[in-house]
């Protein structure tokens, strides 16, 4: 089964002593993963690939986006992210923009509504994962890292999206270990905190994690 083309946001908030992370939980109906705490996200959709935002990404995030995709599907991957974490948490990330983006995806325009554009120049690329073989859904996953100040409105407000997260709340990364993580949800905090104690440059390489011979391999992205 090929790999579905997907994206995980992972938003940092640092209005307090320690920074703290957005993260819900999926019902136990899901066929993915249920019952276990992840970042919000989804599979990428077409609509995604036809938005072109004021604010593109950062030279290099792109670059490293592009190993092995086109500009357009690079460029797709983190707008999923913006999108999917709008339709999870009803948190819009973007700015105010003269430019008006038209698009026939209903999914963006509901996102669009807002007077908000979607601005990718602050998001960072930190790893990437490709689901093993065996499983019975399976998707090539990029996780982006972006600050909780892109949050048009007040990101103390209790995330209101589609109910496929439940239980959304900004937690410590010393709390989120704790939680009922999937084992690369668990290896992408050790990456998260490794960001936040470096800095969020661009330029750094992350984890490309997939499967070969049945047997786990770590390359850089």
């Amino acid at each position: 089964m090929k790999p579905k083309d997907a994206a995980t946001l992972i938003i940092v908030r640092r209005d307090s002593k320690q920074p703290h992370i957005l993260m819900g939980k999926r019902a136990a109906s899901h066929k993915f993963m249920p019952n276990k705490f992840v970042f919000p996200g989804g599979k990428v959709d077409p609509g995604d690939w036809r938005i072109r935002p004021p604010k593109d990404l950062h030279p290099s995030v792109l670059q490293r986006l592009m190993k092995g995709c086109s500009e357009s599907r690079a460029r797709g991957l983190a707008l999923a992210a913006i999108r999917e974490t709008y339709e999870e948490t009803g948190f819009v990330l973007g700015e105010t923009d003269s430019l008006t983006i038209k698009t026939r995806s209903p999914q963006w325009q509901a996102f669009l509504q807002h007077g908000i554009n979607p601005r990718l120049d602050t998001l960072n690329l930190i790893a990437r994962a490709i689901t093993p073989p065996y499983r019975n859904r399976r998707f090539d996953t990029r996780f982006f890292m972006v600050e909780a100040d892109i949050i048009q409105g007040d990101v103390h407000a209790t995330p209101l999206g589609s109910g496929e997260l439940l239980a959304m709340h900004w937690v410590s990364l010393i709390d989120a270990e704790k939680l009922d993580l999937p084992i690369i949800t668990r290896m992408i905090l050790k990456e998260v905190e490794q960001r936040l104690a470096i800095g969020q440059s661009p330029d750094v390489e992350g984890p490309f994690i997939y499967f070969r011979n049945g047997k786990p391999v770590i390359d850089k992205i």
